[in-house]
């Protein structure tokens, strides 16, 4: 009989998870070019076997982080539409701008999704998940905000701002190039 004081055994589920969670951590830090999946078995706890039992290949693990912090992104997204003041598209996509914003403070999904981006110039299978990812989000705010094209353009562009904004820490620099990019725009 076992004790209830033995250690449980993850499933391969919960280990997929944990790998995931330091995954993001490593290729925030690193990017996809310079992670190696020994170090993030290594943050995991875990072997380098079991990393590829749980994922196929470097890639497959890099698009998986990209889907998980889109996860991320729409989760916050729905939390934005969900608390705006008013149901106008300009309040919807306020609100979940804003809620982005706080998200993206996160310095680790921040990295990841410059990192995501740059690797998909190069890497088809990071490309693929980038684009899904874009596609499912750009329909979601389409739908939550009843924003026109333009809105929802303007949306993802101030978005992209944010990421520079906060990647460069333009808040720490008073001059006029960072004012002009920052005007009017919330990053935390």
């Amino acid at each position: 009989m076992q004790s209830e004081r033995q250690r449980r055994l993850s499933t391969a589920e919960e280990r997929r998870a944990t790998v995931l969670r330091t995954a993001i951590g490593a290729f925030a830090a690193r990017g996809y070019f310079g992670t190696t999946t020994t170090e993030v078995a290594k943050a995991a706890g875990i072997s380098q076997a079991y990393v590829y039992r749980l994922f196929p290949s470097k890639e497959a693990l890099f698009a998986a982080v990209v889907e998980h912090c889109f996860t991320r992104v729409r989760a916050a997204l729905e939390e934005g539409a969900a608390t705006a003041k008013g149901g106008s598209a300009e309040a919807v996509l306020d609100s979940m701008g804003d809620a982005y914003a706080r998200l993206i403070s996160d310095n680790d999904l921040l990295l990841v999704q410059l990192h995501a981006q740059a690797a998909a110039v190069s890497e088809p299978a990071i490309r693929e998940a980038v684009r899904a990812g874009y596609a499912r989000t750009v329909e979601y705010v389409r739908g939550a905000s009843g924003g026109d094209e333009r809105q929802v353009q303007e949306f993802f562009a101030v978005g992209a701002l944010c990421h520079l904004l906060v990647s460069v820490d333009a808040a720490a620099v008073d001059a006029p190039w960072t004012r002009t990019l920052a005007a009017g725009i919330t990053h935390y």
